[in-house]
């Protein structure tokens, strides 16, 4: 068995563990075809989620029973990302790229102005595309977004640069386990991404860079951040001051004793009730 093989059997394996019935959609774009797993009513207000780094669609699993109810959700893996979307097309190098693959993924979709949440890179790729255009965004929830709006600790550099300079299944899993001490992540999804690193290795992100304060106070999109209380990724307080500072139009909402990467996933409740109160 490949790498690659063993990730797309444990990636099929989780997504048909999904607690509601999902379609995968293949949604072609000049750089590739993208991977779109939809659920909820076609009627339900459109819901768009964007993992973070590494972490595929397959993160929701915990989330998306609560967010179908009321919404069609769109859970997306980002091109040039580990995931089931294929950068066989273009390139995708620059924030530019980015957006117009995002662009195209949602004019394919049909969907004109969604809300859009995003975790971790997810929400670093969602704020920037608000700020592009705010037509395309009608709400935005963003879960312990990274470089945003405070730069990533010292500490989880250390632990984190190993597996950005050659990923591999155990740098992936002793990550993820050293910043949520080892709890709160569901096993299953841990094999996904650890066996992501592994097949995909090192990755070139379209990275945005952070926001300027004058660019955060003209931004109208209404704007949820959701922090991970004990995150090793950043400092969650310092997170919150900075937003309340440079965007005090935006809500801030601080979940206790969960980490960065187990956000998603521990808490799940609290988390599904920050995102339905922000979006309706």
């Amino acid at each position: 068995m490949t790498a690659v093989g063993d990730f797309v059997r444990a990636y099929d394996s989780l997504l048909a563990e999904w607690p509601v019935d999902v379609t995968p959609v293949e949604v072609p774009t000049r750089f590739g075809p993208t991977r779109v797993n939809v659920c909820g009513s076609e009627s339900g207000t459109p819901l768009v989620l964007l993992p973070g780094g590494g972490a595929t669609s397959t993160v929701w699993i915990a989330n998306v029973a609560a967010l179908a109810r009321s919404h069609r959700v769109f859970a997306v893996d980002v091109m040039g990302d580990v995931g089931r979307s294929v950068n066989d097309g273009a390139p995708l190098r620059t924030v530019p790229d980015l957006f117009e693959w995002l662009d195209a993924v949602l004019d394919h979709l049909g969907v004109t102005a969604p809300a859009v949440v995003g975790h971790s890179y997810g929400a670093m790729i969602a704020l920037a595309y608000a700020l592009s255009d705010s037509r395309r965004v009608d709400r935005l929830v963003l879960l312990d977004p990274t470089s945003c709006f405070a730069g990533l600790s010292a500490r989880y550099l250390l632990h984190a640069v190993p597996v950005l300079i050659r990923p591999t299944e155990r740098r992936q899993r002793r990550l993820i386990r050293w910043e949520t001490a080892g709890a709160g992540v569901d096993p299953r999804w841990l094999g996904v991404t650890a066996l992501g690193a592994a097949a995909f290795g090192r990755t070139t992100l379209a990275v945005p860079p952070r926001p300027t304060a004058a660019a955060l106070a003209g931004l109208t999109v209404p704007t949820t951040v959701v922090l991970a209380g004990d995150s090793r990724a950043h400092d969650a307080g310092r997170v919150a001051d900075n937003v309340r500072r440079l965007f005090p139009s935006a809500t801030v909402t601080t979940i206790p004793g969960v980490t960065h990467h187990a956000l998603p996933m521990a808490t799940a409740a609290d988390v599904d009730g920050a995102i339905l109160a922000a979006v309706g």
